[in-house]
């Protein structure tokens, strides 16, 4: 897009934006980290910003690893020893994306990564969070929604625990739920119960799969767990036949394409698939992912696909309207939101 980058940065900074894949664990803000570790003495060599970045924050010249991406989240995790705090990262999280534009959000959380500190019940977690997500919605033009995630590396019975309390949350905005975790190493078979349940009883449901490893997992996920969405999924590349049918059958990708740059899953940008598959024809949306780790809004990542992408404000206003065509809503809900966003985006085809 020929523009100079301060006046493209307008543009996108001004759009209505649609965000389906972020977690609320690497959704914190620096100087927040820096107060709860001063107020619960946290050790640290010096409470400062940039001593504090490159342990939560991939940096230049780091090497660019699953491992090293990891890693943030083991210091991030540490951050989690209070309900205050846990409140207010879901509270600045929201503000945050609604400083962003971001009209819409499916904000997703792992209950036990959340309560392993505390010792709390996953029931508690979702109080605190729930409150929160209502209080700031009557604050800011932004609505809000919830996907509870369990791992593949971790107990069926704790991943029994996450469908529990989101059955049991969905009169307060928890819409699906989500497999992540190791996929390289552990099946997602086991968990088949689990999401056929949650299919039965209308969540619906994001799988973590074609990120770390291959285009078969992506296939498991949409076989075995009923998936409607796919968490990355951008090792769909090696297996054209799978790319025409998540085409025809209008499986969204929610991708995100820093994230997988930064965890070494894609070399770089011109190498990402994210080009390719909008091109023939898969439901592509944007995201961040881990907006901290990361260290970017989602106007930076519309920002670097048009930049490094060749992607123009129109494609970028249909992955748009692809993430409001597939929000986690009531049919009649997501009518209305693909309706506004059509409006708001001035989309006519």
């Amino acid at each position: 897009m020929d523009l100079a980058n301060g006046a493209l940065r307008q543009i996108v900074t001004r759009l209505p934006k649609i965000e389906l894949h972020r977690h609320l664990e690497a959704s914190f803000r620096l100087s927040t980290l820096i107060e709860i570790a001063i107020e619960h003495n946290i050790e640290m060599p010096e409470y400062t910003i940039e001593m504090l970045r490159p342990f939560v924050q991939m940096m230049p010249g780091e090497e660019r690893s699953p491992q090293h991406f990891l890693a943030k989240f083991l210091t991030l995790r540490q951050f989690f020893c209070s309900p205050e705090i846990i409140r207010r990262v879901t509270r600045e999280a929201i503000e945050d994306a609604a400083a962003d534009n971001i009209k819409y959000m499916e904000l997703r959380l792992t209950p036990r990564a959340l309560s392993n500190i505390l010792n709390c019940s996953f029931q508690s977690v979702m109080e605190w969070i729930c409150a929160e997500v209502e209080a700031a919605q009557a604050l800011h033009d932004i609505q809000v929604r919830l996907i509870l995630s369990m791992n593949r590396h971790e107990s069926v019975e704790i991943g029994q625990q996450v469908l529990e309390v989101a059955l049991a949350f969905r009169d307060r905005g928890v819409v699906a739920v989500d497999l992540a975790g190791n996929e390289q190493e552990y099946s997602a078979k086991p968990f088949q119960d689990i999401f056929h349940r949650a299919r039965v009883e209308g969540l619906g449901i994001t799988i973590h799969a074609g990120e770390w490893a291959g285009a078969q997992n992506i296939r498991d996920a949409v076989e075995t767990l009923y998936a409607d969405r796919i968490g990355h999924g951008v090792r769909v590349i090696d297996d054209p036949r799978l790319i025409h049918w998540l085409a025809e059958h209008g499986t969204a990708l929610e991708i995100c394409p820093t994230s997988n740059v930064d965890s070494g899953v894609v070399a770089n940008w011109h190498e990402h698939p994210l080009p390719h598959l909008y091109r023939e024809g898969v439901t592509t949306t944007i995201n961040t992912d881990d907006p901290l780790i990361c260290n970017i809004t989602l106007t930076d990542e519309i920002i670097r696909a048009i930049d490094e992408m060749d992607f123009t404000l129109d494609d970028i206003k249909r992955n748009i309207l692809n993430a409001a065509q597939s929000a986690f809503l009531p049919p009649a809900e997501r009518a209305a939101l693909v309706s506004r966003f059509r409006q708001m985006l001035e989309f006519d085809t």
